[in-house]
């Protein structure tokens, strides 16, 4: 199945007491696997797992994770209270103060407030963490099938793509076969009509001599130019690209990415060869058409996993 490495999803977690848990991952094509997690603190030992979860879903490709969460308890946790028998006393020893040393009565919050220890600060208890993974676990979920089916669809456009390349490349080749055998005639018929022009006027009786060297010299040519290897090679590549693609494997994640870079580095050696074989201008100019359709097949098949 052919699945793209770009790809991006998102989804959502309201907690009972208010706020919401997102979780958002993007990717981009890449040689490997290179997953990068941001995720609050309270989240942060939980950052293997996710990695786990996301590898379930893709095998290749650069991929963000972010995690984010508007709960104030994944900020700053802590719950503010008066520590009020402290202040009972300190606002009594500041009354004290005031009355026995006949000072100013400017008690205030503000100057109340100054002093630090008449708050306490109370952690609330901290949840399991079988309950932050329950709660951090579906909406990672459901932003992996997203991410996941937009890598399918972006798959099934450029396998669209691809297979139409593929036919016009195949296409290409069928008109180069049909040029090649006329390359050795044209040949042939250059190199007698050579011999004749040095050669001059010549008795019957040399004709099967000329014959001969003509047939000699093309039969060498013939071979120097051979290309059926090349051409039957590039067809059981086409078949095995093809058997690839339209491959049924829809259940499992398989990385066809580097199979097909493989095949299309064959494909484009054995076109390559074909051309430094035959240096005929009007196979030249097939393999200069073949080259250009192959390229766009090989930038297509970069953004496959």
């Amino acid at each position: 199945m052919i699945v793209s490495m770009t790809g991006h999803g998102r989804a959502a977690f309201s907690f009972d007491g208010g706020g919401t848990l997102t979780a958002e991952l993007k990717s981009v094509n890449s040689r490997y696997l290179d997953i990068t997690c941001k995720i609050p603190r309270r989240y942060m030992r939980f950052e293997e797992d996710i990695k786990k979860e996301i590898r379930k879903y893709t095998t290749r490709g650069k991929i963000d994770f972010y995690l984010t969460s508007d709960r104030s308890a994944d900020g700053d946790d802590s719950a503010l209270s008066l520590n009020r028998p402290y202040l009972t006393r300190y606002l009594a020893c500041l009354a004290a103060l005031r009355d026995e040393f006949g000072l100013k009565d400017d008690i205030s919050v503000s100057t109340v407030a100054a002093n630090r220890d008449i708050f306490l600060n109370e952690e609330p208890e901290e949840e399991s963490d079988e309950v932050i993974w329950g709660q951090l676990l579906p909406v990672l979920t459901e932003a992996l099938c997203g991410f996941s089916a937009m890598k399918k669809a972006e798959g099934a456009k450029m396998k669209e793509d691809i297979l139409e390349k593929l036919g016009n490349l195949e296409g290409i080749i069928e008109k180069l076969k049909g040029v090649v055998p006329s390359v050795t005639d044209a040949y042939r018929e250059r190199l007698k009509a050579r011999m004749l022009e040095t050669l001059g006027e010549v008795a019957p009786g040399d004709v099967n001599y000329e014959d001969t060297r003509i047939l000699t010299e093309v039969a060498i040519f013939s071979d120097k130019v051979a290309v059926d290897e090349e051409l039957v090679r590039l067809g059981s590549h086409f078949k095995q690209f093809r058997s690839i693609l339209c491959g049924e494997k829809t259940d499992e994640i398989d990385a066809v990415g580097r199979k097909l870079d493989f095949l299309m580095q064959e494909i484009n050696r054995e076109i390559n060869t074909t051309g430094s074989k035959v240096t005929d201008a009007e196979v030249a100019s097939y393999v200069v058409e073949a080259k250009s359709e192959a390229e766009k097949i090989r930038e297509q098949i970069q953004n496959i996993e």
